[in-house]
C-alpha cells in the first residue's frame, strides 16, 4: 500500500470551530474552551481510501493546517495557502456573518490555489433548531455552491458529519485531474 502527504487548509472567522473540528477528526476529542490559534497549528491524520476502481487502498497522509480566524491576519495567509490541495470553509451556525463571509475566504483560497478542492462546514449544528438550519445553509453562496464537493451541518462536539467531510475532502483531493 502506498502513502502520500496532501496539505489541506482550514479556513474560516475566528471562534467557528475550525481547531474543534480538527481535535474531533484526529484526536476524537471536545473541549468547550476557546483556545485562539495563533499563526498556524499543523495537526497530521492518516486517511486511507480507495481508488477510483474501488481495488487498492492508498494511504493518505492528511496535514491539516489551521489557519487563524482573525482578520488582521489576511495579509500573510496566502503564504500558507500555498501548496494546499483542498480547503475547508468553516462557518458558525449561531453567527449568521460567518456564513456571509465566506465568500472572502472562498475567493482568497482561489486566489493561491485555484485548482483546489473545497469544501464547507457549517459548524456547531447542535446549537440551532431544524428550521433554522436549513434557512442558515441556504445563505451560502452560490459561487461556493457550484464549485464545492459538498456542504455539511457539522457539530465538532457531537462529532455530526465530522469524519465524513475530511473524508469527502481527502478522496476528491488525490482523485485525478
Amino acid at each position: 500500500m502506498s502513502t502520500i502527504s496532501k496539505k489541506m487548509c482550514m479556513v474560516g472567522d475566528f471562534s467557528v470551530g475550525k481547531t474543534s473540528l480538527i481535535r474531533q477528526f484526529v484526536d476524537r476529542q471536545f473541549s468547550d474552551q476557546y483556545l485562539s490559534t495563533v499563526g498556524v497549528k499543523i495537526s497530521r491524520k492518516n486517511v486511507e481510501l480507495r481508488d477510483v476502481k474501488g481495488q487498492e487502498t492508498l494511504n493518505l497522509q492528511l496535514l491539516i493546517w489551521d489557519i487563524e480566524g482573525h482578520t488582521k491576519f489576511k495579509a500573510i495567509a496566502p503564504s500558507y495557502l500555498r501548496g494546499a490541495a483542498g480547503v475547508m470553509l468553516v462557518a458558525d451556525l449561531t453567527r449568521p456573518e460567518t456564513i456571509e463571509r465566506l465568500i472572502e475566504h472562498f475567493n482568497l483560497f482561489l486566489s493561491v490555489n485555484p485548482k483546489g478542492e473545497i469544501i464547507v462546514a457549517l459548524n456547531k449544528s447542535d446549537l440551532v433548531g431544524e428550521s433554522q438550519l436549513q434557512k442558515l445553509t441556504r445563505c451560502v453562496p452560490p459561487e461556493i455552491c457550484e464549485k464545492a464537493v459538498g456542504i455539511y451541518q457539522t457539530s465538532a462536539k457531537t462529532g455530526d458529519y465530522v469524519d465524513e467531510i475530511f473524508q469527502k475532502l481527502a478522496e476528491k483531493m488525490v482523485e485525478p485531474a
